[in-house]
């Protein structure tokens, strides 16, 4: 395959805790600290969440801003701002986040169900928030979690608000979302428009063979602990060690990894002096 492997690395996300495991990063200097030793094994793009001091998913712009500090001027990493509902709904309560200083930021284009409650996207916030993505000029990451966010972003495409080469991440394997079946990676891989790049969160069990999948077939892959606490059956996982295994996988399989710059030009990212 030609295209290099763009991996990104969720390391903290908004539900694991320390009583689940110790090595999820849920401070300031822990994120920063894990997002290093993330980079060294061969990550290229860092998803960024935040927490208050109980670990609640916080939407504080002050925390995601201190988190893009306290990586400045030590890393090369693509730094891509969470927008998810978890800590915050409303569109102000998104919006400010991006105020951070990052490249990329996920953008969720239509509403699902999570297992214990509804993950409510509302056709105003989608706009408002790719509105200030586009004046920021941040690039989306569109969050899939099934087949009408992808149409849902086309439209956006067509009325200007996501600029080509757009990129995809299908999100599969959550409970009353998309199932984790290479079927429907397929499916939605049909849809894509021209150029497009799209990645694989697998969810729990589901990340190490969806991940291999997308290695496959052209796309990248997303892993960390926001998604998948295990390295295998009983075994928790560091974010380094879920990073390692995928590069370790992908040069077995004859695909080379992206270094963050190489991950920008393929993502049609300039990066921010």
């Amino acid at each position: 395959m030609d295209t290099k492997l763009i991996i990104t690395v969720a390391p903290t996300g908004s539900v694991p805790r320390k009583k689940h495991t110790p090595h999820v990063p849920v401070t300031t200097a822990e994120i920063a600290a894990d997002a290093l030793r993330c980079e060294k094994a061969g990550a290229s793009v860092l998803h960024i969440h935040t927490r208050d001091e109980s670990q609640n998913p916080s939407d504080d712009p002050r925390r995601f801003r201190d988190v893009v500090r306290a990586l400045d001027g030590r890393t090369n990493l693509i730094l891509q701002i969470s927008t998810g509902g978890r800590a915050g709904t409303d569109l102000e309560s998104r919006r400010q986040r991006l105020s951070a200083g990052a490249e990329m930021a996920s953008l969720t284009t239509g509403s699902v169900n999570f297992p214990n409650s509804a993950y409510v996207n509302p056709p105003d916030l989608i706009r408002g928030l790719a509105e200030e993505m586009q004046r920021r000029a941040i690039k989306p990451e569109v969050e899939v979690f099934d087949l009408a966010m992808l149409h849902n972003a086309i439209d956006l495409m067509r009325a200007g608000l996501l600029q080509p080469p757009v990129h995809f991440n299908f999100v599969m394997g959550l409970k009353g979302a998309m199932p984790a079946r290479v079927e429907h990676l397929a499916h939605l891989k049909t849809f894509l428009p021209v150029d497009s790049t799209w990645s694989v969160s697998g969810i729990a069990a589901a990340q190490l063979p969806m991940a291999v999948h997308a290695i496959l077939m052209g796309g990248h892959v997303r892993v960390g602990l926001e998604d998948n606490i295990y390295f295998r059956k009983g075994e928790l996982a560091t974010n380094a060690m879920l990073v390692e295994r995928i590069v370790e996988i992908s040069r077995m399989l004859g695909r080379p990894v992206a270094a963050p710059d190489e991950a920008r030009q393929i993502l049609g990212l300039r990066r921010r002096t």
